[in-house]
């Protein structure tokens, strides 16, 4: 998949070198992985004594400010497991030197790449066709930076145990295999880019796509961002194209996802079907979903059975809040029941809508300026529409800035671009 390698950011390439020892012990060490030309006997601290499998990886023993560096075009077979842990000030780094596609992990026997450790910095990676993961995040404090993950059940999973970690500039494409996939009941689950279980993560910065299978259950399923059990994550200023669904939320009995937010993500569809934002009540077997935030999104699903947002089995202002969106399908641009979602200064297209518009909330044409670069024209009634939001709103100050980068203004566009 050297399409995948072509999207990821540039990052630093490892450029080995002699230094010295004071200097060394200070930085970390950092090891060298070939699949091609390495050696599993050699030292493995250079270019040319590089080790040759994860083997050999999984069992060194790894210190913080230690450093992983995969030579590019290399491919291995599942698994890579990151154990160890660092520290904030000296984390553990994993990374790319070479040139061409990154370096490659896959096999059904097991997970891609596991990291059960903290304070790690994962990058240079694509993990594809795993087990059911191809980055399993069950540590704290992680990052996983430039990887790629394709056809698995979830590009990256992060654990019950895994919280305050960050997945950013990552491609996440074709994760389309279902974990659960039979026929009756309400069971079938899988293709997701990202499914978080875990409190306190971010995801910002990604393309997810194609996070879409067949299902006996519902026909079709999938999600690019999953929540389940999963309280305060951020998902933020991600590009997400032709999923089922962006996102749906959901939690076992006696167990919450309360105060997710949603910011400034871009969502396109060429599907027949597909959905934004799905979340549930205290009537749902996965409810109650509390306190869910969905500001300054733009969102284009053009085909007739699609849907903006639903908010079902007991929905309530403290089940969802909707701020400042652009909501453009062909189906049905919102669903509410019970009390309904708390909503304003959004702008909606939809054959119907079920739901109460908000303060300076209209359905009207937004103007978008093609059916994949959701920015506004001139003259589009979502400039100025928005209503003034606090940074807490976002998540925080630093998610406080549009799809590219800009910051918002005292009267601000709905939708994920500011004029």
């Amino acid at each position: 998949m050297a399409v995948l390698a072509s999207l990821l950011p540039a990052v630093p390439e490892a450029v080995p070198q002699a230094v010295p020892q004071a200097a060394r012990t200070k930085a970390g060490t950092t090891y060298y992985v070939d699949s091609r030309s390495g050696d599993d006997a050699a030292a493995g601290t250079g270019a040319r004594t590089a080790w040759k499998t994860l083997e050999r990886v999984n069992a060194a023993e790894l210190k913080p400010g230690d450093t992983i560096a995969f030579r590019r075009g290399s491919s291995f077979t599942a698994p890579l497991t990151l154990s160890a842990s660092g520290t904030a000030a000296r984390p553990i780094t994993v990374k790319a030197y070479g040139s061409g596609a990154l370096a490659k992990i896959s096999g059904r026997a097991g997970e891609c790449v596991l990291v059960k450790g903290d304070h790690w910095r994962v990058g240079g990676l694509q993990a594809s066709g795993c087990r059911w993961a191809g980055f399993l995040v069950a540590g704290d404090h992680n990052v996983l930076a430039g990887v790629a993950a394709d056809h698995n059940a979830a590009g990256v999973h992060v654990t019950a145990s895994g919280s305050h970690n960050t997945i950013r500039g990552s491609v996440l494409t074709d994760n389309n295999r279902m974990s659960v996939n039979d026929k009756g009941g309400d069971n079938d689950s899988g293709a997701f880019g990202v499914l978080l279980n875990g409190d306190d993560n971010v995801v910002t910065g990604n393309t997810i796509t194609g996070s879409y299978a067949h299902s006996k259950d519902y026909g079709a399923d999938g999600a690019a961002v999953e929540i389940y059990n999963g309280d305060r994550n951020r998902v933020t200023h991600n590009t997400a194209r032709d999923n089922e669904t962006f996102t749906e939320l959901g939690a076992r009995k006696g167990r919450t996802a309360t105060g997710n937010i949603f910011a400034f993500n871009v969502v396109t569809s060429s599907r027949g079907r597909g959905s934004f934002l799905v979340t549930r009540g205290p009537h749902h077997a996965v409810g109650p979903v509390l306190g869910t935030v969905a500001v300054h999104n733009s969102v284009y699903l053009p085909a007739r059975h699609t849907i903006g947002w639903s908010c079902h089995d007991g929905c309530s202002p403290s089940i969802l809040k909707l701020r400042n969106n652009v909501v453009v399908v062909g189906g049905e641009s919102g669903w509410e029941d019970g009390k309904g979602a708390d909503e304003a200064g959004s702008v909606y297209v939809g054959r119907s809508a079920r739901f109460k518009l908000g303060p300076k909330s209209v359905m009207a044409d937004p103007k978008f300026v093609s059916r994949t670069d959701l920015r506004l024209r001139p003259g589009s009634p979502a400039l100025g529409r928005g209503v003034p939001l606090t940074a807490s709103w976002f998540g925080g100050s630093e998610f406080a800035k549009d799809a590219a980068g800009k910051p918002l203004s005292a009267t601000p566009d709905a939708g994920a671009y500011q004029r």
